[in-house]
């Protein structure tokens, strides 16, 4: 991502010059994509173009290097769900290069785990990373994993609820839930509730601020229309559809974990658009072209997109209950995110839902 963003800047400025657009290039963008096709995936690629990577180009990112900008983190205990490949693998290496305590790479298939802590402690052979096994769409194996977290430590210091699905056929969780709003929201609000008398605990000793929880949401939530989430039918909409209400779920349950846990900073982060195995599943070859033409604008690699939930975990100056793009910039969201009565509709619909499940 080191090509230069002026040129990128140049390019489309003087597009917009000369197609008609409401007045700025990320809207030119957005607005071509979207005449080109109506299909789902071309929304959601065309939200990121729309929001986070224009951030990122014509914003203040916050310059970070994991390397050198996460300090020691000896003593601390962190769970990454989702630890297996893409942005969540990457978050355990480097974190792993900073002396924690321990870290848990969550994974729902050992034997794919089992390959990327190989390949993590090629790297950092001398970290200490265990395997957790836990399938985020199963209550069950939730509250088992919890368990074994519970048994080893008395402690957690960082949770990255990354672990997510995307662009499924209709499906539902063993649970009974919608399988992408199931997995992305339902799954990480039970593991957060079942941590969160150990991570309240760890907060009373810890440094203030210290304590993190961060949400990986994404600006394909920009595609949710009324009412947000479909609490009567989750089942409704196209397969993006359903994606984008599960990652507007991420956004306002982090801002209510804030608002409720003050001791613990809670957030919510879009990676940007970044190339992982998400692309693979899309098969539209409108969006193959566009990925083609603007890709080289608009895609960051896996350590790029890694960063901003990087950045969250463990920098300072992170406030609590804001959806930051990439990196450290806070994002308002689309008016579903900012909405604060839908915010405390999904909380208290989440924890009456988990009640009825003994939680």
């Amino acid at each position: 991502m080191q090509r230069s963003k002026q040129g990128t800047k140049a390019l489309v400025g003087a597009l917009c010059k000369t197609t008609p657009c409401r007045a700025s290039p990320e809207n030119f963008l957005f607005n071509i994509v979207k005449r080109i096709t109506p299909s789902a995936g071309i929304y959601w690629f065309s939200s990121n173009i729309h929001s986070s990577e224009i951030m990122w180009w014509w914003g203040n990112s916050i310059k970070f290097d994991p390397d050198q900008d996460i300090g020691d983190l000896q003593g601390k205990v962190i769970l990454v769900t989702g630890g297996n490949n893409g942005l969540g693998k990457e978050t355990v290496l480097r974190l792993a290069k900073h002396n924690p305590k321990c870290i848990y790479l969550g994974t729902r298939s050992l034997e794919r785990g089992e390959a990327a802590l190989d390949d993590i402690k090629n790297e950092t052979p001398d970290s200490n990373i265990r395997l957790l096994e836990i399938d985020m769409a199963s209550f069950a194996s939730i509250e088992s994993a919890v368990a074994v977290v519970k048994a080893d430590f008395d402690r957690l210091d960082v949770l990255i609820n990354n672990a997510g699905i995307s662009n499924l056929p209709p499906d539902v969780t063993k649970d009974g839930y919608e399988l992408q709003f199931g997995t992305n929201h339902m799954g990480h609000a039970l593991l957060t509730k079942l941590l969160l008398p150990t991570m309240l605990k760890t907060a009373e000793s810890a440094p203030a601020g210290a304590v993190r929880i961060v949400n990986i949401s994404s600006d394909g939530h920009y595609h949710t229309t009324a009412p947000g989430i479909n609490f009567d039918d989750l089942n409704l909409g196209n397969n993006w559809a359903r994606y984008a209400q599960s990652k507007l779920a991420n956004i306002l349950h982090a801002k209510a974990l804030a608002k409720r846990y003050p001791t613990i900073i809670s957030v919510a982060v879009s990676p940007g658009t970044v190339r992982t195995s998400i692309f693979e599943k899309m098969n539209s070859p409108v969006l193959n072209v566009l990925i083609t033409l603007f890709g080289w604008a608009s895609l960051v690699t896996i350590p790029e997109g890694c960063k901003n939930q990087l950045w969250a975990a463990t920098a300072p100056g992170v406030e609590p209950g804001f959806y930051y793009w990439p990196i450290g910039i806070k994002g308002g969201g689309n008016k579903f995110a900012r909405d604060e009565a839908l915010e405390e509709k999904l909380w208290e619909w989440t924890e009456a839902e988990l009640a009825k499940h003994g939680y």
